[in-house]
């Protein structure tokens, strides 16, 4: 500590600076000396470390306590642009701004709320006819079902026809990827065959991401391609990640990688290996293409895709049983490495229809998600030349290192890549100002929101 405002840091070794700033300093969050107690009174955790693991038990027992946060000694305090002033278990949120602020932007509205629906129908019942709810949404967003389908050629990142007179429509894309997860560590027979790139590269033949942005997107949809987000297109996207299809959709071709590694191809039926030897370490004479995949019900073109993925894959004779399950579920089942978690691995794909956000570790270096062990590395994708490439991004500035590793890992299909479907299609009232541009990062500023006449 150089002083008690500032604090000095030293690295054993040259790290990169990107790497450094938005993927660890940024997951420092301060926190206030009123939060350093326990129910015996205060603590010293801010110098003590021994004495952290009771405040945060603490801590962790009175967040539990939902009728006490407002007016709660301990969650009052706040040092942002808003404090609460109503909170409901349901999501029926409320905010004032605070008083005490002392920052660059303060809040001009005199509350805003969060207002929770049940169903997609019933907050756009809302959005279309606010005497039939008995209230207005200021910001909502149009369930992507009812929105008009985009032109042919037109961008997804603009608004298409918008059905709501009196609103502004602007899709959000979040920072960051899509994918489903492959168990390369599955333990019901399946595991050796996931570890076979021919495999992966006939399934990604057999996912057509274009037909699903077209489709059950409605044109609001971009390609994920790789491990580093295209939308927004930042410096961190390579020059070959910006120009083509990588694995466009070709049956064709995914019936020749899997007849020219040893299976006899049925197509509409149940492809099976007869020639153990091209077929890959592990897998044995008879051994069928059949994989259960759950998948996270409740998203309308997440259930689509699923749907036109099983029907594509069929074409080729790899059969997927598809499980429509809560999305707790398949998260619970699949969200972490099984082997690092101690967990069950008899599991073989996994969808739970949201990928990746890079955020709060804004560069995409892939550590959490690529590395050998990593607990979010799910499906146990491990490769040395993966992590040595990896490792480089963390050392250096010069935006090769991430390039060469994104173009050798978007060939490699660690997780099998899909679309990233737009987040929200924001609606806006025409009268309420400051809110676009959105964020990438999904977080909200109304401190910047006005109202005009």
């Amino acid at each position: 500590m150089v002083s008690p405002t500032e604090i000095q840091m030293t690295t054993n070794k040259a790290y990169s600076h990107n790497w450094f700033l938005y993927n660890n300093l940024s997951q420092i969050t301060p926190m206030p000396p009123a939060w350093d107690k326990t129910a015996s009174g205060p603590s010293h955790c801010a110098t003590t470390p021994s004495d952290c693991t009771a405040v945060y038990k603490y801590l962790d027992s009175q967040s539990k306590a939902l009728t006490s946060y407002v007016g709660s000694p301990l969650w009052s305090v706040v040092d942002g642009p808003w404090k609460l002033s109503a909170f409901n278990a349901d999501g029926h949120v409320s905010f004032v701004p605070n008083s005490k602020y002392s920052g660059p932007i303060k809040p001009t509205l005199s509350q805003f709320q969060l207002v929770p629906f049940t169903t997609d129908a019933a907050e756009y019942n809302v959005l279309r006819s606010p005497a039939a709810g008995g209230q207005k949404i200021d910001v909502g967003y149009l369930p992507s079902q009812d929105a008009p389908a985009k032109p042919a050629g037109s961008s997804p990142l603009t608004a298409g026809q918008n059905p709501l007179p009196g609103y502004t429509l602007d899709p959000l894309y979040p920072w960051g990827i899509n994918y489903f997860v492959m168990n390369f560590q599955s333990n019901t027979g399946n595991g050796p065959v996931i570890q076979q790139l021919y495999f992966r590269q006939a399934l990604a033949y057999l996912m057509n991401q274009q037909a699903v942005i077209k489709g059950p997107l409605r044109g609001y949809g971009t390609m994920t391609q790789g491990p580093v987000g295209n939308t927004p297109v930042t410096h961190y996207l390579s020059p070959q990640q910006k120009s083509g299809v990588i694995f466009p959709y070709n049956p064709a071709k995914a019936k020749t990688l899997l007849s020219s590694h040893g299976w006899k191809v049925t197509p509409n039926g149940v492809s099976t290996c007869i020639d153990p030897t091209k077929c890959g370490p592990g897998i044995k004479a008879g051994h069928p293409l059949q994989f259960n995949l759950p998948y996270a019900s409740g998203t309308q073109w997440i259930t689509q895709e699923m749907q036109q993925l099983q029907s594509n894959a069929s074409l080729a004779g790899i059969k997927i049983n598809l499980q429509p399950k809560p999305f707790n579920q398949v998260t619970a089942l699949a969200a972490g490495n099984c082997k690092v978690a101690k967990i069950p691995c008899n599991w073989d794909l996994a969808n739970w229809g949201g990928g990746w956000t890079f955020a709060p570790d804004y560069s995409p270096t892939g550590e959490t998600l690529f590395m050998c062990g990593a607990i979010a590395n799910s499906g146990g994708y491990c490769s040395q030349t993966n992590d040595n490439y990896i490792n480089a991004t963390l050392t250096t500035d010069n935006p090769q290192g991430m390039y060469t590793w994104q173009d050798y890992l978007a060939l490699q299909l660690p997780v099998m890549y899909q679309p990233n479907g737009v987040y929200s299609l924001t609606e806006i009232a025409n009268n309420l100002k400051g809110v676009l541009p959105q964020a990438p990062t999904l977080y909200i500023n109304p401190e910047d929101w006005y109202f005009v006449k």
